[in-house]
């Protein structure tokens, strides 16, 4: 028992990036698909969140293609579901880049500040999404200010993944070092 331990506690991290990884999965298919249906369409975009960047004509669209029942289902989703999803993925990522990287723990502020990124062009597209309701014009600065929120956070979902990916790469480059020398 206590030789399992140890081995536990040496694999920690591999184990929490597996469980995270785990309930990644399962959030995604079993709790963003329910709670996103309510404003889903069958043609255009189900989330502004999900495109790089957007416009004001976009932003109209998207919110002029709902009901209003289906508008504020979205803001649901943006105040508890996504949110969530939020602390999820980074903790994934986190757990994943501390395996890979476990000396150079200053790498974990890219997916945190991915993680609040997410957090703010939420927030910003309830304003957005208060604005139309209540039947005013949507400021292009708020516009503006999500588009650049999103893409600043898709930036730095796209740097977790490389650095994931190098991670990957360079305990595959170790494990086949190490397996020539046990053959030689």
């Amino acid at each position: 028992m206590n030789r399992t331990m140890t081995y536990f506690n040496l694999h920690r991290t591999l184990y929490s990036g597996i469980g995270f990884t785990l309930a990644f999965f399962l959030y995604v298919s079993l709790v963003l698909g329910h709670f996103s249906s309510c404003f889903t369409l069958d043609v255009g975009a189900n989330s502004l969140g999900l495109s790089f960047y957007y416009t004001q004509d976009m932003v109209q669209d998207f919110f002029g293609s709902r009901t209003q029942e289906q508008l504020l289902c979205y803001g649901q989703f943006l105040q508890v579901w996504d949110v969530i999803f939020a602390v999820i993925y980074t903790l994934m990522y986190a757990c994943w880049i501390m395996y890979f990287f476990n000396k150079r723990r200053l790498l974990l502020f890219i997916p945190v500040l991915g993680m609040i990124a997410d957090w703010a062009e939420n927030y910003v597209e309830l304003l957005m999404l208060e604005f139309y309701l209540n039947s005013n014009p949507i400021p292009e600065m708020l516009v503006s200010l999500g588009s650049g929120i999103n893409s600043f956070k898709w930036s730095l979902s796209v740097l977790t993944y490389l650095l994931i990916l190098l991670g990957i790469v360079m305990a595959l480059i170790r494990l086949l070092r190490k397996s020539k020398r046990y053959k030689n």
